[in-house]
């Protein structure tokens, strides 16, 4: 039986064999999650570097060129105008979100504003990055969407990549209505609130997948949605910690 499966896995050109990649890449993203989320979170980082080279190596295996993983040199500079632009209009948005009183009660996170600053400056500047956003992106912008892009065109790879990048969420939005004023003022508490908070986190998700395979399909590279994520997270956490400081 395992000679069986070596060999399926060994001719990557057979449908059956990179259905198989696909699977075991999938299998890597369920351990990595089981292990950040309940038996290892303290080594979240290690994690998901390790994660994110497994699934590289799986994709390398399947027959898939750098390129096709949004990680070619060629598209690398227009990624990187992109990704600059992205940055500066997140920046923007979120500054005049934060100015503006009516919109400034979705900073009031409490995951951000009891953290000490050192703590901030890891999650801003390692624990963002090197993790979050490294594993999702070469997960489900990089491997998962051109291994199915290579079977089943653009559109079911947009599709399956943005529906599990939703379902990915269901555990770390569970404590949203806790933590965030703005989501237990919309949702509610208890479990209803519980409930619509983790279907409009999960929906949410999906579709900003949805914009980020779209601008990893028009760039040809990872750099612009790695830039907008990164820009969303990090600068999420660093304006929701300082506003808990200027505003209370």
């Amino acid at each position: 039986m395992e000679g069986a499966l070596r060999d399926a896995l060994a001719h990557v050109g057979n449908p059956c064999a990179a259905m198989w990649m696909l699977l075991l890449a999938v299998v890597v993203l369920a351990a990595a999650n089981t292990l950040n989320d309940l038996l290892a979170p303290g080594w979240y980082v290690p994690v998901c570097v390790v994660a994110s080279v497994l699934l590289v190596l799986i994709a390398r295996r399947s027959g898939l060129a750098p390129d096709d993983l949004g990680l070619g040199r060629a598209a690398a500079r227009r990624g990187l105008r992109w990704g600059l632009v992205l940055v500066g209009v997140v920046l923007l948005v979120y500054s005049v979100g934060l100015v503006l009183p009516f919109t400034r009660e979705a900073f009031q996170d409490e995951r951000a504003a009891g953290l000490p600053p050192e703590e901030l400056v890891y999650r801003v500047l390692v624990r963002v990055p090197l993790g979050t956003v490294l594993l999702e992106e070469i997960a489900f912008r990089g491997v998962l969407w051109a291994m199915v892009l290579r079977r089943w065109g653009p559109v079911w790879a947009t599709v399956v990549s943005s529906v599990l990048f939703g379902l990915w969420h269901v555990q770390p939005s569970r404590g949203l209505t806790r933590a965030n004023a703005a989501a237990q003022a919309v949702f509610g508490a208890g479990q209803v609130g519980l409930a619509l908070s983790v279907t409009a986190a999960v929906v949410g998700t999906a579709l900003a997948g949805v914009l980020l395979c779209e601008l990893r399909r028009r760039s040809g590279s990872l750099v612009p949605p790695v830039a907008l994520h990164c820009a969303l997270n990090s600068a999420g956490y660093a304006l929701a910690w300082a506003a808990s400081r200027w505003w209370g």
